[in-house]
């Protein structure tokens, strides 16, 4: 059976779409509604087409492509989600954008990739639920943050003019945000705690020195509760913790440093985490200091313990046992 590739752009309202054949003949192209009824008729559509084997690809864009993952899911057609950055890398030097020529492209990248396209596995709707409520709590802690700096500076300025008005305003605002950013952190905990499987796993790796509940949380998001990355060490190269050689030749010889491509919001998680870590795990700080007594700077003997509890959080995960300290 012939295979017939899919591209789609997705935007807020509408979708463009366009199939590909194996000899790069476009078979159908077109636009259609982001919702229930649009993504049913375009179904009905490549449904039609008889005599192909169907792989749907289009840029995994947060909020714009749930549906369609959703309704995709839900019709067990085959479709991959995209990396944007590694889609845009790929296509070279361009000129000229918009949805249609997009949605070609997609297209174009699935034809010459299809050897490394994996189908994408819709998470629990848990877990679904989980990834919205962190992603506020984390724009809550955001704003939280700016307005308590903002709130500082008020404060220096109102020794030369009355701002009491104003600071105690901005002073019920961040009491206000604070407890919203405790509901959302109670609402996620209320999810884990009533899903035994990731109950599992959550009250397994919490016990790992240096990991709290948040850097529990996001863990089990990130990886879909240990179904998406089971290797510590790819996780790793994920969170951007995972160090990589820079050589080339004779003339480029660059130190051994972490990639800026990562999830940055986790390797932060991880980094406090670590920093919790080597004041009360004699193991972690014996290895801390050794990295700082070995001539490497903070942050790097930091990102290295960082990359010590992600293998923590994975070994324990996988086994039974309850995780140890061990005294140095």
């Amino acid at each position: 059976m012939k295979k017939l590739f899919i591209g789609i752009d997705v935007s807020k309202d509408v979708f463009d779409y366009c199939c590909l054949d194996q000899e790069n003949q476009i078979v159908l192209r077109g636009k259609a509604d982001n919702t229930k009824q649009g993504i049913k008729k375009f179904c009905k559509l490549i449904n039609a087409l008889k005599g192909y084997s169907l792989w749907i690809c289009m840029e995994h864009t947060g909020y714009y492509d749930s549906l369609l993952a959703f309704e995709f899911a839900k019709k067990k057609l085959c479709y991959s989600l995209l990396n944007p950055l590694e889609l845009k890398r790929s296509m070279g030097i361009t000129r000229g954008k918009n949805d249609r020529i997009d949605a070609y492209r997609i297209a174009s990248y699935a034809l010459s990739n299809s050897h490394k396209l994996q189908p994408y596995i819709l998470p629990a709707e848990e877990l679904r639920v989980m990834k919205v409520l962190m992603s506020s709590r984390d724009r809550l802690t955001k704003v939280s943050v700016q307005l308590q700096n903002g709130l500082q500076g008020l404060r220096v300025v109102s020794r030369t003019m009355n701002l009491k008005k104003h600071i105690e305003e901005n002073k019920a605002i961040i009491k206000q945000m604070k407890v919203r950013i405790k509901d959302v952190e109670k609402q996620i905990l209320e999810i884990i705690k009533s899903t035994p499987e990731l109950k599992e796993n959550y009250d397994k790796i919490e016990k790992v020195i240096g990991v709290g509940k948040i850097t529990a949380t996001k863990c089990i998001i990130e990886t879909n509760n240990f179904t998406k990355f089971t290797d510590a060490r790819k996780f790793n190269c994920h969170c951007g913790l995972a160090p990589f050689e820079y050589s080339s030749g004779s003339s480029v010889k660059s130190r051994t440093k972490t990639s800026h491509i990562s999830n940055k919001s986790l390797k932060g998680i991880l980094y406090k985490a670590a920093a919790s870590a080597i004041q009360h795990d004699p193991q972690l700080k014996h290895y801390y200091n050794r990295k700082l007594k070995a001539g490497k700077e903070k942050l790097n003997a930091l990102n290295a313990v960082a990359n010590k509890i992600v293998l923590r959080i994975f070994a324990v995960q996988k086994r039974d046992e309850p995780f140890v300290k061990f005294l140095v």
